[in-house]
């Protein structure tokens, strides 16, 4: 086994504020939330101090704090603002990992060799970020990225072959595993010690395999090597014209050769992108701007469909309608055609060979599909080929999100919990169009509920276009009441699972006294 190394790290408290700070001018200094599927995952000081706090959802932040200046999660800022905080740390310190946009570590031996010391590493540091960049940076220093991590939270240096000790007395929930950490609280087993003392092949037996890792982690014995990041090679690609590009044909043409020379140039260095920016000025000088996410690597023919799809959009239509960057405001169409396209790759990866299947090359026939699909798209536009993607909500018919082939795999509504969610078994068939139907008791009577949202009858049968089928049996009801804030978009609904003689099992609603059949199940 090897020894556990020991470990520098610097992080940045409230990275993500200070990103949009940085990059958008939002003051860190003021009451500043980020947001992310409507709830807090980041705060400013002055923010904490009127009691927003990690997991609050918005309106209860607002509630605690009516000045809150309400910021929304964005990635791609979060690392673009950290480079500069990474140049400044490389000018000190070799081999840098970046474990997340904030957080940076690499091995401590040669600093402190070099300043004289860990400490004296460690200030140096502090005092070139604050410098070069004006970052407030705490550090610490351990043995191995994990205690380094805590450490840095408390500005502490843990000195050689300490970490043990320092570590015992942690709560169980530092080891960011919330599901684990719940379990080992019931069990009584509270902090990192008690949890480490347990014999490692019962915590394998018992917990599994991520457990007996995480309890690996929690004895000190932290020794993954460190992911050491490179400095990016400057890929950007850019193409100035003669001539203002206005039309359709003459931007799919500059598309592609712009994108194939960016292909070139991340191939020479092994890497290839996951996101792609695209930036085009206008020939009145306004300036356009937009990223493309992407769910897996950009191939060659994958910038050029981008590109092309976005030159398109900039050309034809009146207006840029929102998109998945911050920069993709509504603007006019630039009649006066583009005059310099840009091409800023994202996301990089490492291009690593692929070990062969034991029957041949792996993933031949999902290339041959992806290249397929790929193409079609290229023909017919980035909404030709779409994929279902299951998120969150309430109701079935809004929990699949359809989203283009390629790009990011993002739910319209995140997955959570969801008060009011339908229990399983998920259903086979969503309908399109809800088919009337209308709910009897034994008297011929319409069921309906009551104030107590309870049914007034049992149901007894169900009349369709058809015919009536007998009830045989029926779960619920469930009350749905969203969005009452808002008359345009509220839905106020009572939904009942039904069973009927047939075989069928039916979800009904009843909205506005009227029974729909929403959904069928298998």
């Amino acid at each position: 086994m090897r020894d556990t190394l020991r470990t520098m790290l610097v992080w940045c408290p409230d990275w993500p504020v200070i990103a949009a700070d940085l990059i958008d001018g939002v003051p860190a200094d003021r009451p500043v939330a980020v947001l992310h599927a409507n709830r807090v995952v980041a705060s400013s000081a002055a923010a904490r101090a009127e009691g927003v706090r990690r997991g609050l959802r918005k309106r209860e932040a607002q509630a605690r704090c009516p000045q809150l200046i309400a910021v929304d999660y964005d990635p791609v800022r979060d690392v673009r603002a950290f480079e500069p905080v990474l140049a400044a740390v490389e000018e000190v310190a070799a081999s840098v990992a970046v474990l997340r946009a904030g957080v940076c570590a690499f091995a401590a031996r040669g600093p402190a060799r070099y300043h004289g010391g860990e400490e004296a590493a460690a200030e140096r540091i502090i005092e070139q970020v604050a410098q070069e960049c004006r970052v407030e940076a705490q550090i610490g220093v351990a043995d191995g990225t994990f205690a380094a991590l805590l450490a840095a939270r408390m500005g502490r240096v843990v000195p050689p072959g300490r970490t043990p000790e320092f570590l015992a007395g942690m709560p169980v929930g530092t080891l960011d595993r919330p599901q684990l950490a719940g379990l080992l609280r019931r069990l009584g087993i509270t902090t990192l010690g008690a949890f480490a003392a347990l014999p490692p092949s019962d915590v394998l037996a018992r917990f599994g395999l991520d457990a007996a890792l995480a309890q690996h982690l929690a004895a000190g014995r932290d020794d993954r090597p460190l992911a050491v990041r490179q400095a990016p090679p400057d890929l950007e690609v850019d193409e100035r014209f003669d001539e203002p590009v206005n039309r359709v044909d003459t931007a799919a043409f500059a598309a592609r050769a712009l994108a194939e020379r960016l292909h070139e140039r991340l191939a020479g260095y092994g890497m290839a992108c996951t996101r792609l920016a695209i930036a085009a000025v206008t020939a009145d000088g306004r300036e356009l701007h937009r990223v493309w996410r992407h769910d897996g690597i950009l191939t060659a023919g994958g910038i050029a469909d981008r590109t092309r799809w976005q030159l398109e959009g900039w050309i034809t239509r009146r207006q840029l309608g929102p998109g998945p960057s911050r920069h993709a405001t509504t603007h006019d169409r630039p009649d006066q055609g583009i005059v310099a396209l840009r091409l800023i790759p994202d996301g990089l990866v490492r291009q690593v060979g692929l070990q062969a299947g034991l029957w041949g090359d792996p993933g031949v026939e999902r290339d041959r599909a992806h290249r397929a699909l790929h193409r079609v798209q290229g023909i017919l536009g980035p909404e030709a080929v779409v994929t279902a993607v299951l998120g969150g909500g309430r109701d079935p018919r809004e929990q699949a999100t359809l989203v283009p082939w390629g790009d990011e795999r993002i739910a319209a509504r995140p997955a959570g919990p969801w008060p009011g969610r339908l229990p399983p078994p998920s259903p086979a068939v969503v309908l399109d169009q809800p088919q009337p139907a209308r709910l009897l008791d034994a008297y011929g009577q319409l069921v309906g509920v009551s104030a107590r949202l309870e049914l007034t009858a049992e149901p007894d049968r169900l009349v369709l276009e058809r015919g009536a089928v007998e009830v045989v049996g029926w779960a619920g009801p469930w009350p749905v009441d969203e969005q009452w804030w808002d008359s345009r978009r509220a839905v106020r609904a009572v939904r009942l699972q039904v069973l009927l003689a047939d075989g069928r099992a039916l979800l009904l609603t009843l909205s506005a006294a009227e029974w729909t059949i929403t959904l069928h199940f298998d």
